[in-house]
Order: structure tokens, then C-alpha cells, then sequence
């Protein structure tokens, strides 16, 4: 067996965390896999002063829109195919990093967010489909999934400090959490819950508005989730909200795998 440690990281600009020097703990880490979303930068401009460890492999999909969006995956187990999964990203926003491994199948993924208007909450919605039906059609091929990112929805009121004040925002709509519902029922499991249980008040995304972060009045936007197949090798799963630099916090995963998957 062999325990594999995952982390996963809205840094809201990855030039802008470099400035902060708020990457640095990675270099004090066991990270095998590190995921980050909304990068906002093409592959040449990220800063090579982020942190000093090396990784085998960076694989990184931006935004056809300069300075929104992107993607990037830092691994230090070498792939058997990368793609884009621009059939679920069919706007070419830089989304989605697919990384194959053995049977596993990663997915690192920066949902969009519906809060802009009624047309980017019905992209939001499609792209969910389009996403589950390709998660659905990797299961298929005999895959076992990891997925993570920032998913822009709370699942439950115990996901969000203020559920009624939100109950009408993109976010934590009805429809947007029933999709949550959906995907869990298909056998996805969301490893954060599955390990902590009911704990309270864990949020990985907070405004920045009217000292949010300090008050925790917070969101549980950012997910591991696993195929149920891998549910026996969920080893932990955390959410590190002293970690500062974005409005984002990073979250982990660790796994213990076979080595032949």
C-alpha cells in the first residue's frame, strides 16, 4: 500500500499568493499531488519562487480569457495521460486538469460561479452535467475517481455560517445543492464529511467584506470527493483554515492505495 497526500487550493491568483510568500509552507509539506484553481495566469507566468520543492510533473490549462480562471497540477507521481476535458470546459476557460495514474483517474476542477447572472447560473448547472456525465463515463472504463476543487456550492446549512441569509444566492440555491445530492447518490463521496462527520463551523471560503474570515462567518466550498470504490483508502481528509493568502484556504486528502491501481 502506499499513502498518497493531496491538497487542493483556490489561491485567487497564483502571482498574487507568490507576493504573499503564502505557498512556502509546501516546501514543509508531504504533498504528493497539489491542486490549484484560479491560477489567472498562463504556464510561463508562474513564478518559479512559489516554493523550492520539485515535482515530477506540472500540468497546467488556462483560461482562453488572460488573467481569469486556470488551472494547475503539481505531481510527484508521473502520469499515463493528461488531459483538458474540454467537452465538460466547452468555453475554454481553463477549468479542468485530468491526470491519469495507474487505474486512478484525478480531476482537478474550478466550477464556475452562478452569482454573476441568470445565463452564468445556467452555464454553472450545465457544466455540472456535463461534468457528472463525464465522471460517469471514466466509471465506466473501470476508473476510480478523485475529484477535487472549488465546486462554488455549500452542500448543507452546516456547510454555511449564514444558511438563511444565502438561501436565495447562487451558491447555496436549492437546485445547486440538489445537484450535490445527485452526485453522492451516484456513489461519490465527499471525504471531508465522511471523516469529520457532523463537525461545525469548518469553512474553506470567506468574503472579503466586513471581516468574514476573522468572524468565520465562511463557506464549505472546496471538496475531495472519491469514487465509492476508493471509500476503504480514505486514510484523512482536512481543511487547513489557518493557512492564509487567498480568500480560499487550502484542503487535504490522504489515501492509502495499492500500488497496483
Amino acid at each position: 500500500m502506499e499513502e498518497l497526500n493531496f491538497i487542493s487550493w483556490n489561491v485567487n491568483g497564483i502571482r498574487a499568493v507568490d507576493k504573499k510568500q503564502a505557498l512556502g509552507w509546501i516546501d514543509k509539506t508531504k504533498v504528493d499531488f497539489l491542486a490549484l484553481q484560479e491560477i489567472k495566469a498562463q504556464k510561463e507566468q508562474i513564478p518559479p519562487s512559489i516554493f523550492t520543492k520539485e515535482f515530477c510533473e506540472l500540468h497546467v490549462n488556462s483560461s482562453c480569457k488572460k488573467g481569469q480562471s486556470g488551472v494547475a497540477l503539481f505531481s510527484a507521481v508521473p502520469s499515463i495521460k493528461s488531459d483538458i476535458a474540454q467537452d465538460v470546459d466547452i468555453l475554454d476557460e481553463g477549468r479542468i486538469n485530468e491526470f491519469h495514474f495507474g487505474n486512478v483517474v484525478f480531476l482537478n476542477v474550478y466550477f464556475p460561479n452562478g452569482q454573476r447572472n441568470e445565463e452564468r447560473l445556467e452555464y454553472k448547472m450545465a457544466f455540472y452535467d456535463r461534468f457528472l456525465e463525464h465522471c460517469e463515463n471514466l466509471r465506466k472504463d473501470g476508473k476510480s475517481l478523485i475529484i477535487c476543487g472549488d465546486v462554488n456550492t455549500a452542500h448543507k446549512e452546516i456547510d454555511i455560517a449564514r444558511p438563511k441569509a444565502n438561501e436565495n444566492t447562487s451558491g447555496f440555491l436549492k437546485m445547486e445543492r440538489e445537484w450535490i445530492d445527485k452526485f453522492l447518490s451516484l456513489g461519490y463521496i465527499d471525504t471531508f464529511r465522511y471523516v469529520n462527520g457532523d463537525i461545525e463551523d469548518k469553512y474553506s471560503w470567506w468574503s472579503y467584506r466586513a471581516g468574514a474570515r476573522g468572524n468565520n462567518v465562511g463557506w464549505r466550498i472546496d471538496y475531495f470527493f472519491v469514487s465509492q470504490d476508493l471509500q476503504e483508502h480514505i486514510i484523512d481528509a482536512k481543511i487547513h483554515d489557518d493557512i492564509l493568502g487567498s480568500d480560499h484556504c487550502p484542503i487535504s486528502l490522504t489515501l492509502k492505495l495499492p500500488k497496483e491501481m
